[in-house]
């Protein structure tokens, strides 16, 4: 190491030794008006860097819960709900056109079919009201919704007509809309084939939706992650904190044993709000822990939700419906949300940063008021 990395090394170590002073200084061989000096600063920064610290990432954590639960969660259900519920309209409408027995042309089509048209433009129409898609998916979604009302437009085209070869024709044509499918006919529910992943190269409908459905999946994994700056506003929040509780009662010693002061009044109700940051440390534990839980009941509802379990939970709605379907999904992870966390302490967040300010002021107050009046009471050539 040269002669400049020498110096750099001893005004580190200089800076180092003074900011460990003004952290955490020793009353043993101080005078009192350089002690109160230094807890006057350091005791106050303390708690506003403890505080400050903690109350961001306490409000990270539970905001990603919030919107997880309110806006994220609802539209990954309402989109799975109207690309399944599309996948078994179209195999509804081609069983009933292709029908030779035309009872189409007597009764139309099925039941089913009309109520899950509605019911997937219905779960559509909610997904824009969630909230959770940026300004470019809802453009996306107003295409999907565009290209649905023309979809079924063909299906009530195929219908009209009494030609069956135009009648088939016009039938794949709004397949061909909605997505590719492994197969056409057979009583099995086809699914569609996998989506491409990406709105860039999305052209059928349901490619479209699996594609917001990835993103949106994207963002809940993202969400539910600790982040880097939450780890680190955490780490500094615990070391401050400490310093902070300890630097209290050493201060409430050095004012008993110095000043004769029995028991400082602000400085104890400056620490009270120190009892519950392990409370508030627990419920942030609780809702990132129920972050992590939703994330595999999300890869279900994007990746293995499908015509045959949702119309098995359908037609055994008194049994057990299977694990991955939707209302089972949706539950779980509503449950999950609602758990992860102590309800009594909803709205507390914006709170803990102003808690630690006021603190702050209360301890920079007294100290500031007991130094001043020994300050006033200490004469020159007075012991001190």
């Amino acid at each position: 190491m040269g002669a400049g990395g020498t110096a750099v090394g001893a005004v580190a170590a200089e800076l180092a030794r003074r900011l460990w002073r003004y952290a955490w200084p020793s009353p043993t061989g101080r005078r009192n008006r350089a002690y109160l000096r230094d807890r006057l600063i350091a005791l106050p920064l303390l708690s506003v860097i403890a505080f400050g610290a903690f109350g961001w990432a306490y409000a990270d954590v539970r905001g990603d819960s919030a919107y997880l639960r309110d806006h994220v969660a609802p539209a990954l259900v309402d989109l799975a709900d109207a690309r399944v519920s599309l996948q078994i309209s179209q195999t509804e409408a081609r069983r009933a056109l292709l029908d030779e027995d035309g009872a189409v042309e007597l009764s139309g089509l099925s039941e089913r079919y009309r109520t899950r048209m509605s019911r997937a433009t219905q779960s559509l129409s909610q997904v824009a009201q969630h909230g959770a898609l940026t300004v470019s998916e809802q453009q996306k979604l107003s295409v999907v919704s565009g290209l649905l009302v023309n979809y079924g437009g063909w299906i009530n085209r195929a219908q009209a007509d009494s030609d069956p070869t135009l009648r088939e024709a016009e039938l794949t044509y709004a397949q061909s809309m909605l997505c590719e499918t492994r197969q056409t006919d057979g009583a099995s529910y086809p699914e569609c084939r996998p989506s491409t992943g990406t709105t860039a190269t999305a052209t059928t409908i349901v490619d479209r939706i699996s594609a917001l459905e990835q993103g949106l999946h994207d963002r809940l994994e993202a969400r539910a992650a600790w982040g880097g700056g939450v780890l680190a506003a955490l780490a500094v929040s615990a070391v401050a904190f400490v310093l902070l509780a300890v630097g209290l009662a050493r201060t409430v010693v050095f004012l008993r044993h110095r000043f004769r002061i029995r028991l400082s009044l602000p400085l104890v109700v400056a620490a009270l709000p120190l009892a519950a940051t392990p409370l508030l440390a627990t419920d942030a534990v609780l809702a990132y822990d129920a972050q992590q839980q939703v994330v595999p009941a999300a890869d279900d509802l994007s990746g293995k939700t499908s015509p045959d379990i949702e119309l098995l939970a359908e037609e055994q709605w008194a049994g057990k419906p299977s694990p991955r379907a939707i209302g089972v999904l949706e539950s779980s992870i509503k449950d999950e949300l609602a758990a992860g966390r102590f309800g009594f302490l909803d709205g507390v967040t914006p709170f803990v940063t102003p808690v630690g300010l006021l603190g702050a002021a209360a301890i920079g107050g007294a100290l500031h008021a007991y130094r001043r009046e020994y300050l006033l009471l200490a004469r020159p050539g007075a012991a001190s």
